[in-house]
């Protein structure tokens, strides 16, 4: 089961750069390598003095226009790359490489306004290449919502109402998007090269060098014999990998080719095993320590360091996998689902004496992150302790070939997000441009008058439209600028309102008709997508309810007094299980539960999930006379049965 668990997870690493040839791919890991040192020398400073433009524009010209030589412009080209793209590369390295040189000029002389006839052509390369690019790598929705917001400044005098703003001629637009730091060089492109970078680094690193397969196997001797224990192991490892790569859909096809199957073979209908990849994948952009690449940008807008996001979505990502685990659980009890023979799992002692450089790597990432607060440098001493600890063993020594694979994967999958966030970085220039997203919040704000529970709920159907058609960094960035103004003035603490359009923006994953993280998992497990769907919106129910309670009482984020934090969180934890166990209609030491003492141990349940003193005693006191009566009833009724 373990060599079949690695061949499966690097499978789809390896997809990507098989367009490249025999002489492309050796210059495409050179060119990915001088990237990487030209980020170290950036992050470490380590003397060579530039302007930041500069270091933004090489980033480009290296990962950026690499998207083109791995990504196909459609499917007919996934094997070989065509001429017009060895035009794009070119053309798309000279403009950057242009910028580069120019860095100073573009700053100082303020060329943005007047600048030069070859700096105003090579702006417009850069927009339609950003736009190919992102079209590419994030598919048309992305690409024709990040397209019309890019050209909107050409006819927003025009339009109606709200979406009235500020006009710009063509070219006037071109050179603000490719030479200020509000569009293409804008906040996701700095975030990604100043953060993210770093870390996805260390996850192709921390892959590569099998940690994936110690992290699933440490899963499998923790959880393996329980009652529903592949499903559990499912949850464990795809959290685990989703907070690392912050991709749903890569995590399902990455991880589920390997639990899917377990969880099949251990009982579990093929929708429902389906469903357990879907919902545990979608929640690893909110799960610390990394949460993808989502929480460096969030950190960004706050203007907090990154360790104040991750401590406070570490209790909400718990409660949503306590959801998750507490209706595994009572699904399994009600089936009689047992866990896996124990002589078919891995040694706990022995998966951890052989894999103990994957937990001194995550130590020490951590140690860096939340107590020396050098988040950008973090990933870097981390992957460095992680290739020293590696070359103690045989079986994990990094050889010449094994660090080539290291960074072949890094450099498709640092392209592809650089060519992400180049242009999702169009859409916040085309706002940022006409000012419409001022006028948008106000109107807003006007409609709904002062009731903030429906502009919570506007807000959370927008972004589950968004999230539709849109990465998770998009469609947050997208909602900071235009949503979250919209509620600032009702007081809400600023942290909860950032997560919650987080929290919102991921329902779409796994909630009909789109559901993408779904469809992926039933195609996988050969199971009705519909069907997968709804058991998938049932499984992340919590999902669905804790950014209204966390918005509401911020002392789920650890916001607050010592009292209040004291008092939710547990409390929280307790209406989780209830409410887990009403849904699925099992309660321990109860058994089976009837439809009645469902609905009101799910009404218990959501009273103490809801952080706010009232409540909770109202639900403790309903679920305890429930329980009570329910056990007392079900004992009087057994020996007439």
């Amino acid at each position: 089961m373990n060599q079949e668990s690695a061949r499966e997870i690097d499978i789809t690493i390896d997809k990507g750069t098989q367009r490249l040839g025999k002489v492309t791919l050796p210059l495409f890991v050179a060119v990915t390598s001088l990237g990487i040192l030209f980020s170290i020398n950036e992050i470490f400073m380590l003397g060579f003095v530039y302007h930041e433009f500069f270091y933004f524009y090489g980033m480009l010209a290296i990962f950026f226009s690499s998207a083109f030589a791995i990504f196909p412009a459609h499917k007919g080209a996934q094997h070989h790359m065509p001429w017009y793209d060895y035009v794009l590369l070119f053309i798309s390295v000279i403009c950057c490489v242009y910028m580069m040189v120019n860095a100073f000029k573009i700053s100082d002389e303020g060329w943005v306004y007047s600048g030069p006839l070859t700096a105003t052509v090579v702006s417009v390369f850069l927009w339609f290449l950003a736009l190919e690019a992102l079209r590419r790598v994030g598919g048309l929705p992305l690409f024709f919502f990040a397209a019309f917001f890019s050209f909107f400044p050409l006819f927003a005098e025009h339009m109606p109402g709200f979406l009235e703003g500020a006009g710009w001629d063509f070219l006037a637009a071109a050179r603000f998007h490719a030479m200020t730091s509000e569009s293409i060089i804008g906040i996701p492109t700095r975030i990604f090269c100043e953060m993210i970078l770093g870390f996805m680094i260390f996850g192709v690193t921390l892959q590569d060098t099998g940690g994936a397969k110690f992290f699933i196997d440490v899963a499998y001797a923790l959880f393996g014999t329980v009652r529903g224990g592949p499903a559990k192991v499912a949850v464990i490892a795809s959290g685990f990998f989703g907070s690392m790569s912050g991709s749903a859909i890569s995590n399902v096809v990455t991880i589920g080719p390997v639990t899917i199957p377990t969880m099949k073979k251990a009982g579990f209908p093929p929708y429902y095993a389906a469903a357990v990849e879907a919902c545990a994948s979608s929640g690893g952009c909110i799960m610390p320590p990394v949460m993808g690449g989502v929480a460096f940008i969030m950190a960004s807008f706050l203007q907090v360091p990154y360790s104040a996001v991750a401590l406070a979505a570490f209790v909400p990502a718990l409660l949503y996998y306590w959801g998750i685990f507490v209706q595994i659980d009572c699904q399994a009890a009600k089936e009689g689902l047992k866990g896996m023979p124990r002589e078919e799992l891995p040694s706990l002692k022995k998966t951890l004496k052989n894999g103990w450089i994957y937990l001194f790597a995550m130590v020490a990432l951590c140690y860096f992150l939340f107590y020396l607060k050098r988040e950008a440098q973090a990933p870097y001493y981390a992957s460095l302790m992680l290739l020293i600890g590696a070359s103690f063993k045989k079986e994990t020594r990094p050889s010449l070939k094994s660090i080539y694979h290291i960074i072949e994967n890094s450099g498709k999958l640092l392209a592809e997000m650089l060519a992400m966030m180049a242009g999702i970085g169009l859409l916040i220039g085309g706002l940022s441009m006409t000012g419409v997203a001022i006028a948008f919040s106000s109107d807003l704000i006007h409609l709904v008058g002062s009731n903030a529970l429906l502009l919570l709920i506007v807000g959370a159907v927008v972004s589950f439209i968004l999230g539709m058609g849109m990465t998770i960094s998009a469609c947050y960035v997208f909602l900071a600028i235009v949503l979250i103004p919209a509620l600032t003035p009702f007081n809400f603490d600023v942290m909860a309102v950032h997560m919650f359009v987080l929290y919102c923006g991921l329902f779409s994953f796994i909630t009909p008709p789109v559901a993408l993280a779904s469809m992926v998992a039933a195609g996988i497990a050969g199971a009705d997508q519909w069907q997968t769907g709804v058991q998938s919106m049932k499984l992340g129910v919590v999902k669905y309810l804790v950014p209204f309670f966390f918005v509401y009482q911020p002392a789920l984020l650890l916001h607050g007094s010592w009292k209040d934090i004291l008092i939710a969180v547990p409390t929280s934890f307790v209406g989780v299980c209830i409410l887990g166990s009403a849904i699925e209609g099992y309660m321990i030491s109860l058994g089976r539960i009837g439809w009645l003492a469902r609905v009101l141990f799910f009404s218990g349940g959501m009273l103490l999930f809801f952080p706010e003193g009232y409540s909770n005693t109202v639900g403790w006191v309903l679920s305890l006379l429930t329980y009570i009566t329910y056990k007392l009833w079900k004992k009087s009724a057994q020996p007439a049965a």
